[in-house]
């Protein structure tokens, strides 16, 4: 399959780009796994320490593929020049084609011109049994939702950092990490949660369990999965707990006594973009 971003005439044989994301230990799509081997093999795909590059598209039908491709640079430098908004067009050498899946693991907001509407293609004579990708349900919780939930936290980390009062929590108590009327399933999530987290100082988890990014001044976002819970923190600040059993739930956890040790020591053995 021919990768172009040039979709004015419909040809059978070609992609039409409309976006890419990358596939990386540091940074890959957390609908697929809670960390990067799980992602990997929710796709397929051998668990490469460089990583791929996913490109999402439209064929000259106007079905949806996802294409894999080894060029991680090139992806990444059209990531970056569509973030400026920057035209790029991103044309993978055929030669770096990894497979070519039908569906898309992502929602896509867009369509390509000139083609049909989006839709899943139809499966190819040996392989009926495949399902295409196709992106989380947004009317029901659980793994998926909720690590995009932890995702939209760590994008927006300010907006929800306000609604946040440090006074909710109280400071004279020996849980003063946790707010005051917290109820008490949630309450042994988050301590549990905590619990599993600092387990990963001794064992450490698999490659992208822990992720760390770039934030202002000299902090880092950093992020942190497990089976059946998310962790979005700031390393000078606070952190929320996502929890598959606590559907739609964002439970803050305060600074108290442990929490700035914790969180500088996951920082420090997550894995960051290079």
């Amino acid at each position: 399959m021919a990768v172009t971003d040039d979709a004015g005439a419909a040809d059978d044989d070609a992609l039409y780009v409309l976006t890419a994301v990358l596939l990386t230990p540091a940074k890959f799509p957390s609908v697929l796994g809670d960390d990067y081997p799980e992602a990997c093999a929710a796709l397929g795909l051998a668990s490469l320490a460089a990583g791929y590059g996913l490109v999402l598209g439209q064929d000259g039908d106007g079905a949806r593929w996802t294409v894999v491709v080894d060029d991680v640079s090139l992806v990444a430098v059209a990531i970056a020049s569509w973030d400026c908004g920057m035209e790029y067009d991103l044309s993978p050498d055929a030669r770096t084609v990894v497979a070519a899946l039908p569906g898309w693991p992502l929602a896509v907001a867009v369509a390509a011109p000139g083609v049909p509407a989006p839709h899943d293609p139809e499966p190819a004579p040996g392989d009926e049994d495949q399902q295409p990708l196709t992106p989380p349900e947004s009317d029901v919780w659980g793994p998926a939702q909720r690590r995009l939930g932890a995702d939209e936290i760590a994008l927006r980390w300010a907006a929800w950092r306000e609604q946040i009062d440090d006074a909710d929590f109280a400071r004279d108590h020996p849980d003063s990490a946790f707010p005051t009327d917290p109820e008490k399933a949630p309450l042994t999530g988050v301590r549990r949660v905590l619990a599993e987290a600092r387990a990963y100082l001794d064992t450490p988890p698999p490659l992208g369990r822990v992720r760390s990014s770039f934030a202002s001044g000299d902090a880092r976002i950093l992020r942190a999965d497990g089976p059946g819970w998310s962790l979005v923190a700031r390393t000078d600040d606070i952190a929320f707990v996502l929890l598959d059993e606590e559907p739609g739930e964002v439970l803050p956890v305060g600074r108290g006594p442990e929490l700035p040790e914790l969180l500088k020591a996951l920082d420090e053995m997550a894995v960051r973009p290079s």
